[in-house]
């Protein structure tokens, strides 16, 4: 019996109780051949308010100024639902001959999950990281060891280390001090930025802002904002991924809170397009991929990740995804959304295609010949077989795969980077089918890349002479431990948002329970070193915010599903028939998505 959905008014004068609100985004216009999707509705979007008592988001959940949709279509050419402002779902049980309607039960009781003693702990200690500025939440700080007398930057608001703090929270119904995140860091984005006296671009997001009391005179003070865009980093690296966990945190703030009108003032609409100008400028690049150096992205230490390691390819994509759902379109604007979709376009494409490693793709390339001068050529990125590590051939299993970690003329990184396939899950940057294929390979490899405390940031560590020439023997970076295949429990939440998207929460519950029996007996560790994760990193801070935050987001997304699902993508149709090369199929060079057209193609 399948189930589809009609709409009834909502209700809100009973403020005990909470209610349930429903709606549509963007579905599939066009049918597809796939029968296993056929009939289902694509991109069904979830909430829920709760009582203000408990959940304090703004009660005006519909701004009267967005536009929503009247209409939306299932996949089948035969239904159609039309939607109206303010009104919530009704499930409809649909018979071949019959329909009886089943009404949602708006004012059933919140149902309370006990929370563990590990959980109550976690709460503890993110409240207590919270930072704030004139008397306002805006952050938690990356660390709050009480046992730490060298705290360095570690009592800084990082971007990347709030967003798991950002996500428990705002799944706990607290959005304000989010909020006031976002716009504090956007106010930052404007300010001056000089390393040796030249300055990046303009809508370069800082690394992390620390609180600061400053002296106006004898009598009075005054909290400042100090931000870092890699001025005083390791190594002065910008912080290429903040940009883009901020605009991934911007779209999550108003899916979960429904508070649209956040990204809709003028000052975070021009925030986006900072950021989206700087990360599409014309470069002398051939490729779609994002250009960054080494350590410009949570590997914040050279780890031989400079060209297009897939971290960054990874949040681009969504961050491009995102941009394209929360900007206005108008004359100002209607340019960059045309080349944010040329950019989605080429990107998946050419992540699809050139980075999917798997057991038949290997075997392709243990085969490559080399040095093909051809518009044509098969090897186009000119690599040699020889580049194959003999640790792959026989670790990566029949059903499984993953994406490459890097793609770069004559390099392939064939390290597995656990974020970016993560992510690539979670935005829809890999097929449906390469998804199943990458879970598939961390279940088979479950010792490697979980083992005694989820997750290996990559596998595996670099060892002997590779560490030495390509870490330049970087004394933190050793084998097995920090950003050298160390163990580092905040990716827990990406890996269980990633689970949801697929189907497969059992893979994500059975890693929670593991970390879940050691952090609170170990203090919340930053990272866990050796093989298998067994012992605390040799330089590990205890009480590390982002390990709290990501177990909380972990646990709050298994409760509560729906919610999960408005952190994922689908799949886009309409980009895989997006082209902007202009290649006719007359012309002397032909389009490589024309050839490669059933790789990209979903099942």
């Amino acid at each position: 019996m399948s189930a589809i959905y009609l709409l009834r008014k909502i209700s809100t004068k009973t403020p005990s109780r909470f209610h349930r609100s429903l709606f549509f985004s963007t579905f599939s216009k066009e049918s597809k051949p796939d029968s296993s999707r056929t009939n289902s509705i694509r991109h069904l979007s979830i909430q829920r308010f709760f009582p203000s008592s408990i959940y304090r988001f703004p009660q005006s959940k519909i701004l009267p100024n967005r536009k929503f949709s009247t209409s939306v279509e299932t996949n089948s050419s035969d239904k159609r639902i039309h939607v109206q402002s303010g009104v919530i779902l009704e499930r409809i049980h649909k018979n071949e001959e019959e329909e009886t309607v089943s009404k949602v039960n708006v004012e059933t009781e919140r149902v309370v999950r006990e929370e563990s003693e590990a959980e109550k702990e976690a709460w503890r200690i993110l409240e207590n990281a919270v930072v704030r500025y004139c008397g306002s939440p805006v952050g938690t700080v990356a660390a709050n060891d009480p046992g730490d007398k060298m705290p360095l930057n570690y009592d800084q608001v990082f971007i990347r280390d709030f967003v798991p703090s950002a996500l428990a929270f705002l799944l706990k119904g607290e959005g304000d001090i989010v909020r006031n995140f976002l716009l504090h860091t956007l106010q930052l984005q404007s300010w001056e930025k000089t390393v040796d006296c030249y300055s990046p671009g303009q809508g370069l997001m800082p690394a992390s802002f620390k609180v600061r009391t400053v002296a106006l005179d004898e009598n009075t003070t005054e909290e400042v904002l100090d931000p870092d865009f890699g001025e005083s980093a390791i190594g002065r690296v910008a912080p290429v991924d903040s940009g883009l966990w901020w605009i991934i945190l911007l779209r999550a703030y108003g899916k979960i809170t429904g508070d649209f009108s956040l990204q809709e003032r003028i000052d975070v609409q021009t925030g986006i397009k900072l950021i989206m100008n700087l990360c599409l400028a014309d470069g002398f690049d051939m490729f779609p991929t994002l250009l960054v150096t080494d350590g410009s992205c949570m590997i914040d230490r050279r780890m031989g990740i400079h060209g297009h390691p897939l971290e960054i390819q990874s949040l681009f994509y969504s961050a491009l995804r995102c941009s394209r759902e929360m900007l206005s379109v108008n004359d100002s604007s209607k340019n960059l959304v045309r080349a944010i979709n040329n950019r989605l376009s080429a990107l998946s494409f050419h992540i699809r295609e050139y980075y999917w490693v798997d057991i038949k793709k290997i075997n392709e390339i243990y085969r490559y010949k080399t040095e093909e001068y051809s518009t044509d050529a098969t090897n186009k990125f000119n690599i040699y077989p020889e580049q194959i590590p003999p640790w792959l051939m026989d670790w990566i299993p029949e059903q499984g795969g993953y994406l490459l970690g890097n793609l770069q003329p004559a390099h392939m990184d064939f390290r597995f980077f656990t974020l970016g396939n993560f992510w690539s899950i979670v935005s829809s940057l890999a097929t449906p089918k390469q998804n199943e294929a990458i879970l598939n390979l961390i279940e088979a490899k479950w010792d490697d890349i979980i083992g005694n405390m989820p997750l290996k940031i990559c596998y595996p560590a670099l060892e002997y002479d590779d560490w030495r020439i390509i870490t330049g023997s970087d004394p933190k970076n050793t084998p097995w431990s920090y950003h050298n295949s160390g163990s580092w429990p905040t990716l827990l939440w990406q890996f269980t948002l990633a689970c949801m998207k697929m189907g497969r929460p059992e893979l994500a519950e059975k890693a929670l329970a593991v970390a879940e029996k050691r952090l609170l007996a170990d203090r919340w560790p930053e990272y866990y070193d050796t093989r298998s994760g067994k012992f605390i990193g040799k330089q590990s801070r205890l009480y590390q915010t982002w390990t709290v935050a990501g177990f909380l987001t972990s646990k709050l997304l298994l409760a509560n599903p729906e919610m999960a699902s408005l952190l994922f993508w689908e799949e886009d149709y309409e980009l895989l028939d997006i082209c902007a090369c202009g290649l006719r199929k007359s012309d002397r060079k032909k389009c490589s998505r024309v050839a490669a057209k059933t790789q990209i193609l979903v099942r």
